[in-house]
C-alpha cells in the first residue's frame, strides 16, 4: 500500500495565502479600516457638536429676522391678489409676466443632508414647468445651488454670490445681494425667492417669498387700498423690502442648514459605531482563526517530527 506524507504546516500556509488571494482581509487591513472609521466618528461627533452651537445662535437669531420677512410677505401678498371689475365685479386676470427673476438661497457648504439639493429642484421644476414665452434669470446665493445651475442651465444665470455659510448671514449681506439684483440691468416684472423655512429640528419646509418691480406694483390696482404712496416713497419701499424678504430668507436657510447638518453628523455619527462594531467582530474573528491556524501550524510540525 502506498503512502505519502503530507507536510501540513506548508499546506495550511498555501491555503492562507489563497485565501488572501481571494479577497480576505487581513488583521493590518481590517485595523487599518477600524481606526479610519473612527477617525470618521470623532470628526462627526465634533461636527454635530458645532452645528448644534450654530444652531442654538441661529434660532435666536431667526426669531428677530420673521418680523422684516412677514412684514414685506404681506404687502407683497395684499398686491398680488385678483383684481376686480368696478362695474361687473367680476375677477380681472391679468397678463402673465415676461420677465421673472427666481433667486436661489444656498450657501457654499455641505454635508448637511438634502437641503440644498431641495432649493435646486424646486427650480428646475419652475423651469421646466416655464409657460411659452416666458423668460426666467436666476441669482444663485451660494456656490451649492450654482454648481446645478450652471451645470443644467447656464444660459439663465444672471449673476451668483458665494462666501455664504461660513458666518452667520446679516442684514449688510443682504442689502449687498438686494443692490446687486438692482443693478444688473435685468429688469424684471416678478420673481421668486426660494429658501427652505425651518420648522423644527428635523424638518423644514422648501418655500417661496414673491419679489415684485417697481413697475409691476405701480401697475397694479390693489396699491390703491393704500394711502399717501407717492413715487418716491413706492420705490424706497420697493427696494428696502427687496432687503427685507433677502435676510429674511438667509436666516431661515441657515437655520434649516444647521439643524439639518446637526442631524446629519448624528445619524452618520451612529452610522460609524455600527460599522465600528462589526469590523471589532469581524478583527477578533480573524485574530481568533490567525492564532488556530498557528496553533494547527506547531502542533503538524511537531507530529510530523
Amino acid at each position: 500500500m502506498l503512502s505519502k506524507s503530507v507536510n501540513w504546516g506548508t499546506f495550511v500556509a498555501v491555503n492562507a495565502v489563497f485565501e488572501q488571494q481571494r479577497g480576505m482581509a487581513t488583521l493590518k487591513d481590517i485595523s487599518i479600516r477600524l481606526k479610519s472609521v473612527k477617525n470618521i466618528q470623532k470628526i462627526t461627533k465634533s461636527m454635530k457638536m458645532v452645528a448644534a452651537a450654530k444652531y442654538a445662535k441661529a434660532e435666536r437669531d431667526l426669531k428677530s429676522a420673521r418680523a422684516y420677512g412677514v412684514g414685506a410677505q404681506t404687502f407683497y401678498d395684499n398686491i398680488a391678489g385678483t383684481s376686480t371689475d368696478a362695474e361687473t365685479g367680476a375677477a380681472v386676470t391679468k397678463e402673465a409676466s415676461k420677465k421673472r427673476l427666481l433667486v436661489l438661497m444656498t450657501s457654499d457648504r455641505g454635508l448637511c443632508g438634502g437641503v440644498h439639493s431641495s432649493i435646486a429642484k424646486e427650480a428646475k421644476r419652475l423651469l421646466i414647468e416655464c409657460p411659452a414665452g416666458v423668460e426666467y434669470k436666476i441669482v444663485c446665493i451660494g456656490d451649492k445651488s450654482k454648481a446645478v445651475m450652471q451645470r443644467l442651465y447656464p444660459q439663465h444665470l444672471l449673476f451668483t454670490g458665494n462666501d455664504i455659510g461660513r458666518q452667520p448671514p446679516t442684514f449688510e449681506d443682504a442689502s449687498i445681494a438686494a443692490n446687486e439684483i438692482l443693478s444688473c440691468g435685468y429688469e424684471f416684472d416678478e420673481g421668486h425667492i426660494i429658501f427652505n423655512k425651518f420648522k423644527t429640528v428635523v424638518s423644514y419646509a422648501t418655500s417661496k417669498l414673491p419679489v415684485m418691480s417697481l413697475e409691476h406694483v405701480k401697475s397694479n390696482d390693489k396699491l390703491l387700498l393704500y394711502d399717501s404712496v407717492d413715487d418716491d416713497v413706492l420705490q424706497s419701499y420697493t427696494e428696502y423690502s427687496l432687503a427685507q424678504l433677502i435676510y429674511y430668507a438667509m436666516k431661515e436657510s441657515a437655520t434649516s442648514e444647521q439643524s439639518s447638518r446637526m442631524t446629519a453628523m448624528d445619524g452618520a455619527s451612529k452610522n460609524a459605531g455600527e460599522m465600528i462594531d462589526k469590523l471589532t467582530l469581524q478583527f477578533n474573528r480573524t485574530r481568533q482563526a490567525v492564532i488556530t491556524r498557528e496553533l494547527i501550524e506547531i502542533i503538524s510540525g511537531a507530529a510530523c517530527v
